[in-house]
């Protein structure tokens, strides 16, 4: 982010755009504040104030600036009474510095390229499964995406990936669904949920170091992510701590879980509605990887607000932003800015280059972003494969929506194939 010794007069703080009804896209104002207010205080539904950034440009500088920082989520906005609760464990996205580094380099390469192609014919086993099923259900050769396939795949994933127990999963879920929408609740919801997914993850340690001192097949012998970073955390000299394990299941439940659910539901939704790129991309599926990326611009794989905190005062685009203020880098708006994208409300599946910032930017760039792209790149190419002839059994603007969280998206998807 460039300083500039400009200072700007702040006027009374707009509210948050509102989005747009049955829409996943970024509401339509950010259009406007891109080429009007590119850097904007604005009031959140919790009613904490932060400056709005809303260009390409200037949401990838601010992942990467130093003088920001992201807060604890159990600790922000401050609480000045004596008897403030201790704030949880730093998910993976609020972890700073040495601790950073060292939980990064641990866990890095579990989420590499190479390393997740053991989980390809996993996930297409698990999505080829969701698809016969749906197809076997069906009397008249129509079905609900979001109930048959977008909802329940993303949690085999995770679980499968993670080795988090899928019947586990009325326990952990509900608090997860909770933290999705932060940015809304009070302090004392947010603490309630963090703690709660805490102690499950630490129970679960528990009973994965049991299995491991025990020598189970879900301890030592395990290829699950938490059998493998447990691991490093026993080593001698390993980079990672106990807590740091607790601290990873807490950031998968939290990122990649809902977020996935929604994602492809809307993504789904986007090819459905254009129904021209949908027969190209069945006729030519090598473009799958290049319409992975577009769809993930098109479509926010985050909608939710992101709060940095300014740790020094300094200027942008005029406005004077003081150490101890709210940050918000807009990411959905970033990737419809037309400096960065050429007609960016267009869904073009052959669009290149495409530098989204949906996974973020800098030093916290997402460590899951390839098991999200495996994910869908695979739900894509069983699709196509399985139900060539797949389209929407109802008119798109008739759909209910699941608005629960700020991510939104379809709460049905009626298909024929």
């Amino acid at each position: 982010m460039t300083s500039t010794d400009e200072t700007g007069a702040t006027d009374a703080p707009m509210t948050v755009p509102a989005f747009d009804p049955a829409d996943p896209g970024p509401p339509c104002a950010y259009a406007r504040l891109r080429a009007e207010q590119p850097v904007v205080k604005a009031l959140m539904p919790n009613g904490e104030t932060g400056w709005l950034i809303s260009r390409h440009e200037d949401v990838r500088a601010a992942f990467a600036d130093p003088r920001l920082t992201r807060p604890l989520l159990s600790a922000w906005p401050p609480r000045e009474d004596a008897d403030a609760p201790p704030p949880c464990l730093p998910t993976f996205l609020e972890m700073t510095g040495e601790h950073h580094t060292r939980v990064r380099r641990a866990v890095s390469p579990l989420f590499s390229r190479r390393r997740l192609e053991f989980m390809a014919p996993r996930i297409r086993a698990m999505a080829e499964e969701l698809i016969d099923t749906m197809v076997r259900g069906s009397a008249d050769g129509t079905g609900d995406l979001v109930a048959s396939f977008t909802e329940p795949l993303p949690l085999r994933v995770l679980c499968e990936t993670v080795g988090l127990p899928h019947e586990d999963r009325d326990l952990y879920l509900p608090h997860t669904l909770t933290l999705l929408s932060a940015a809304g609740l009070s302090m004392d919801e947010i603490l309630e949920a963090l703690y709660a997914l805490q102690d499950y993850a630490s129970g679960l340690i528990d009973r994965r170091e049991k299995e491991f001192e025990e020598g189970g097949a879900g301890g030592a012998g395990g290829d699950d992510y938490i059998s493998l970073l447990l691991a490093e955390s026993r080593r001698e000299g390993g980079d990672l701590t106990r807590d740091d394990v607790v601290s990873f299941v807490v950031t998968m439940l939290m990122a990649g879980y809902k977020t996935n659910i929604q994602h492809t539901a809307n993504a789904l939704l986007a090819l459905l509605t254009h129904p021209g790129q949908l027969r190209r991309l069945r006729d030519e599926p090598e473009g799958i990887d290049a319409a992975v990326e577009e769809l993930l611009r098109y479509v926010p794989l985050m909608n939710a607000i992101n709060v940095l905190v300014a740790l020094e005062d300094f200027t942008l685009h005029g406005q004077r932003i003081r150490a101890g203020d709210a940050v918000l880098p807009v990411i959905a708006s970033a990737n419809r800015d037309p400096e960065a994208f050429p007609e960016p409300d267009l869904l073009d599946l052959t669009r290149s280059p495409n530098a989204h910032t949906a996974f973020g930017y800098g030093p916290h760039y997402c460590t899951g972003a390839h098991l999200t792209r495996l994910q869908l790149s695979v739900a894509l190419r069983v699709l196509l494969e399985k139900l060539p002839d797949l389209e929407l059994a109802e008119p798109a603007d008739s759909l209910p929506w699941d608005e629960t969280t700020p991510l939104r998206a379809p709460a049905r998807l009626p298909v024929r194939w």
